[in-house]
């Protein structure tokens, strides 16, 4: 039990800190509700979800240093300084009228973002490695013990960050947050691009 509190509580800490997965939930449902963004949320949690199972189950391929490992790394950069871009480009552009909560969302537009959570959650450079890494913790755990991590894992990425979307979805939270969104656009931008230039330096003199 020792062991499972220390687990989850770092990835809980790991979850705490911004990233490409939380500014896309938020943008969502801020332009979107937190209705449309809750598929962001799923597509989100389904890719830590195959990254845990792959990770939990040994699969070579995703060591440090693999072919597959490096490729992910290398379209997670690519992807970090598209959106990144983004980011800079439109800071301060965005509409963040609210939208009525009450209404439904066409499927559509969920199912977009279901997508779009996926492709941002499996190309995040961090995912693999993060997870790898809390593998090698549990590694002599018992199968069930392993499954029980690894559905903690799962409830709380898609617990948490649907809680963000539904935070930023109120409509008192959503003008706070507008009044930031240009700075926060920036920064974000500013961060991620760093991120993708800090990973590529890290791979080309690895």
């Amino acid at each position: 039990m020792e062991q499972f509190l220390i687990v989850a509580a770092a990835h809980f800490l790991a979850l705490l800190s911004p990233g490409p997965d939380f500014f896309l939930v938020a943008r969502t449902s801020a332009n979107a509700g937190w209705r449309v963004a809750s598929g962001a949320c799923l597509g989100i949690a389904l890719a830590n979800g195959l990254f845990i199972v792959a990770a939990f189950a040994g699969v070579s391929i995703l060591h440090e240093g693999s072919t597959l490992f490096v490729t992910l790394q290398l379209a997670g950069c690519a992807y970090l300084l598209y959106i990144g871009g983004l980011f800079l480009r439109h800071a301060g552009h965005s509409s963040l009228a609210p939208t009525d909560s009450g209404l439904a969302q066409p499927a559509r537009g969920w199912l977009h973002s279901l997508v779009q959570g996926f492709v941002s959650g499996i190309l995040n450079p961090k995912n693999a490695l993060f997870y790898a890494s809390l593998a090698s913790m549990v590694a002599a755990t018992s199968s069930a013990w392993k499954i029980a991590y690894g559905a903690w894992m799962f409830t709380v990425v898609g617990a948490w960050d649907l809680l963000v979307a539904m935070a930023i979805g109120n409509r008192r939270v959503l003008r706070r947050f507008a009044r930031a969104l240009p700075w926060l656009e920036c920064a974000s931008g500013a961060m991620l691009m760093l991120l993708a230039s800090v990973v590529l330096m890290h791979l080309a003199w690895g």
